[in-house]
């Protein structure tokens, strides 16, 4: 899951801050990440929307959410490849037309099973184009003005993550939920004139060998059979055929993704990054932190929406402020993290997180957002900013310098791979399978079985932490630097807003 300055620049172009060129490249990779940003935080709010439209099953919700997070989780790193090898303005402008073509069929779907697959299309254009983003600004701009570059990215990215909800929501509310897809059209026009004329081409001249091609293949239909197995298992039933070999299937292929990745020559994943326990530890607490961010936000805002009768544009404005604290406090909780070292951090922010969530289980038929809805947002705000930018400092102070780039795309894509799995898994666990989400009363007590169900995992990420993560004796200025930069990190790659995952990440390779 994060996104983060870690590139090491290949291709240097030496643009300035100040200059006009490279106010050109800020616009054209900030516009371009707020495409993902903004689609995936509003879908989580348009999907009642789409349920009365289509007449839709809970599990076919979960399969518009989950496709476009199925082709992204499995393509990122791959996709991270491509642009080191045939450079990163391409594969960038290249994801830009595919998720903007995506976007239109989306719009256009006439019926479920075409938005899904559609879903799916466009999590492959967010996959090529969001590795090359940060990449782009790393090797464009000259080494005293990358952080600034940087941080106006961030800056900018949150506001667009900050507006998605509120913009989907008035969208939804007075035309329709296929105007959430149908407005990346003149966006994504934008962000290709402006990278056409002004974004410089770049590329690493030290990849040798092939593409891993296999490795690609096996993690992404790996992850397919593995959440519809998942998904499909409680309304159709486990014992069914289809269903086993699903399971048995994704599992398998899985499991020989790692085994290939084990012999390959040039490996997508390299398996030795996790021979550090610190970066193996970091990584298992993004698991269970962001599996159980994915299903929360995945169930709220049909809770708010389907239970306490808020439009489209309530549930968005509702958690706008977890964007507005996140943007506030996580570049000084990186500070803090790097003074002091993670462990502090890492072990009560979940907890935090989790006493939101559990707050969470108090959203009824009233929905007083004073009373109810407010405090839980709060507090599980100022969990994520706790908790979000020592967890990135971590994953890449763990990794060499050469590598640290490697570790937020593996860090990224553990986050995505959470929340996928979640949005499988979690309804079925809490009892909501089928139309369910229809009768307000058997949605609202699953809602609350699953707030309680994500407060315990958050409650087991912290004390994964306490016990497995470790304090350097010295911080390293790197580490130190990343933690001040982030404002985003991790949740990027969920998003903290609706969106299960966010789908607004971007990988530094």
């Amino acid at each position: 899951m994060t996104g983060n300055p870690v590139p090491t620049p290949t291709s240097s172009h030496e643009l300035s801050y100040t200059s006009g060129r490279g106010r050109w490249v800020l616009v054209a990779t900030i516009l371009g990440s707020s495409l993902a940003a903004i689609d995936a935080t509003v879908v989580g709010i348009a999907l009642p929307a789409i349920g009365r439209d289509f007449h839709a099953s809970l599990a076919t919700l979960q399969w518009v959410f989950t496709g476009y997070t199925l082709t992204l989780a499995g393509l990122l790193l791959f996709a991270g490849a491509l642009g080191d090898r045939y450079g990163r303005k391409k594969i960038f402008m290249i994801g830009v037309a595919w998720f903007a073509a995506a976007s239109a069929l989306c719009g256009a779907a006439p019926d479920a099973p075409t938005l899904i697959l559609a879903r799916a299309v466009q999590g492959i254009g967010a996959a090529l184009l969001a590795p090359g983003s940060l990449a782009i600004l790393e090797a464009s701009f000259r080494e005293e003005d990358r952080s600034k570059a940087i941080g106006a990215w961030s800056g900018f990215a949150g506001v667009g993550t900050a507006i998605g909800p509120f913009l989907g929501g008035w969208l939804i509310a007075a035309v329709s939920w296929r105007l959430i897809f149908i407005i990346n059209l003149p966006l994504a026009a934008v962000v290709l004139v402006v990278a056409a004329r002004h974004v410089p081409e770049s590329r690493d001249p030290g990849v040798t060998g092939k593409l891993d091609i296999a490795g690609g293949g096996l993690v992404t239909v790996g992850l397919v059979g593995l959440t519809y197995g998942l998904i499909e298992g409680p309304a159709s039933g486990w014992g069914r055929p289809v269903t086993l070999v699903a399971l048995i299937g994704g599992v398998a292929l899985l499991a020989g993704f790692l085994l290939r990745e084990r012999r390959a020559s040039h490996p997508l994943l390299p398996l030795g990054m996790f021979a550090s326990t610190q970066f193996s530890a970091a990584n298992v607490v993004t698991f269970v932190v962001y599996g159980a961010l994915g299903g929360a936000l995945f169930l709220l805002p049909i809770e708010l929406e389907q239970v306490s009768h808020y439009t489209a544009l309530e549930a968005g404005i509702s958690l706008l402020p977890v964007t507005l604290i996140m943007l506030l406090l996580s570049a000084r909780s990186g500070a803090l993290a790097a003074r002091i070292g993670p462990r502090l951090q890492m072990s009560v922010g979940p907890v935090v997180i989790g006493a939101g969530l559990l707050l969470f289980a108090r959203i009824g038929y009233s929905g007083n957002y004073l009373t109810e809805v407010l405090p839980a947002v709060l507090v599980f705000a100022f969990g994520l900013a706790i908790n979000v930018a020592p967890l990135t400092s971590t994953v890449l102070a763990a990794a060499p310098p050469e590598r640290a780039g490697m570790a937020s795309a593996v860090n990224n894509d553990v986050s995505r791979a959470a929340g996928l799995i979640a949005v499988a898994v979690l309804p079925a666990v809490a009892g909501l399978t089928g139309a369910s989400y229809l009768h307000r009363a058997e949605f609202s007590a699953g809602f609350h079985k699953a707030s309680f169900i994500t407060a315990g995992l958050c409650v087991l990420a912290g004390a994964l932490a306490a016990v497995s993560i470790r304090n350097p004796s010295r911080v390293k200025p790197r580490a130190a630097e990343a933690g001040a930069q982030v404002l985003h990190c991790g949740l990027d790659a969920p998003p903290p807003v609706l969106d299960g995952h966010a789908e607004a990440a971007e990988i530094g390779r």
